[in-house]
């Protein structure tokens, strides 16, 4: 029990007691600990390939008819085959059309790989690591 000031004798020197409080202040520092080297290359490689290339070749056969008709044929397809009339007007007592020919026409699909050169680029990284020497502990 501690004696209260009443208590205490009248020559006695007060205690004194320190409060002490403590306080962290922290740092950060970077430090170096390497390097890194990087080195790229482009290498530059030719190299052919086949190209397939597409080719239509149209072959147009003319067919002579000379058969006087009504009306104007339509266009009209036999299998592969695009037969267009060709018509002329003839001036007669009366007008009437006549068939002159007709084209046949077919498209043919050829198909064709051609070699061809290309350029094409590959690049290369390389990359060492290059440590620093030791920095002294500063105070």
């Amino acid at each position: 029990m501690q004696p209260s000031d009443s208590q205490l004798p009248t020559n006695a020197t007060p205690l004194v007691v320190p409060v002490i409080e403590e306080f962290v202040r922290l740092e950060k520092e970077t430090v170096e600990t390497g390097r890194v080297v990087i080195r790229k290359y482009v290498h530059l490689d030719t190299q052919t390939v086949d190209v397939p290339l597409r080719e239509e070749q149209v072959q147009v056969q003319r067919i002579a008819v000379n058969r006087y008709v009504d009306e104007a044929p339509a266009v009209r397809y036999e299998g592969e085959t695009m037969i267009l009339p060709i018509l002329r007007e003839e001036v007669v007592v009366t007008k009437r059309l006549l068939l002159v020919e007709e084209l046949h026409v077919r498209t043919q699909v050829l198909n064709n790989s051609t070699p061809q050169t290309v350029e094409l680029r590959r690049e290369e990284v390389h990359y060492e690591r290059v440590p620093t020497p030791p920095t002294p502990p500063q105070s």
